[in-house]
């Protein structure tokens, strides 16, 4: 996902976000979900992104396993129902701030959809929902390594034995060079956040680091990989 660039600070060597925003890069969010039109702005584009793309990234592996799957950062809902469409035997918690939470439920989410729940909070902080299987979908290329691993050791400690992570990233190629919309993705990473795009080996020794094993790595027609790992 491409954000607002605002002031770049070329020659700096570092973002320009507090500049710009009035935060620090570590608190993005607080500025992306400033206002509920932008946040609402945010969420749609996130929609657009998954009800294209979704599918491919949900069947990179069989998840029918998983009856229980947890979005963290799952925003509108958009993989959520992806998910439930692909396998008709889970359910979907989406997990996410409460104002992002509050504004899928006015918005994106019909009280129909009932195989879909919310759950509010922060993922770094707050308690994690049970779960066989956690998805972070274009979340760990907003922060820095350590942030990540912080966030994986979360979710390996939550998540049930045999369950797993399904980690959803555009992936650069092993040396780096290309794919050159990826490339783009992380100079957006940089110029913005303490984030990067990575590649599937990088993923993989966050996921060994923080427990998980079995990690296998699949990249769709589309614009994203999906890595599984299990614990």
């Amino acid at each position: 996902m491409l954000y607002p660039l605002g002031h770049t600070g070329f020659g700096e060597g570092k973002n320009q976000y507090l500049k710009a925003f009035g935060v620090p890069s570590e608190q993005l969010f607080t500025a992306i979900y400033r206002s509920e039109g932008e946040r609402l702005l945010f969420m749609g584009a996130l929609q657009d992104v998954w009800s294209v793309q979704g599918s491919c990234v949900l069947a990179a592996f069989d998840l029918s396993p998983f009856p229980l799957v947890c979005d963290l950062g799952g925003g509108s809902g958009a993989l959520a129902k992806e998910c439930v469409s692909l396998y008709p035997g889970c359910r979907v918690t989406v997990f996410d701030l409460p104002s992002v939470v509050q504004t899928a439920k006015d918005h994106f989410l019909s009280p129909e959809e009932g195989r879909i729940g919310v759950h509010e909070g922060d993922f770094f902080k707050d308690p994690l929902p049970a779960a066989d299987l956690y998805i972070l979908a274009r979340v760990l290329h907003d922060w820095p390594d350590e942030r990540c691993s912080h966030l994986l050791a979360r979710v390996y400690e939550a998540c049930k034995p045999g369950g797993g992570v399904l980690v959803v990233e555009s992936l650069l190629d092993p040396d780096g060079r290309g794919p050159l919309t990826t490339q783009l993705y992380s100079l957006n990473m940089l110029v913005q956040t303490e984030g990067r795009e990575r590649t599937p080996g990088q993923y993989r020794a966050l996921l060994a680091a923080a427990g998980f094993g079995d990690v296998q790595c699949k990249r769709t027609p589309g614009t994203y990989g999906a890595i599984l790992a299990r614990k």
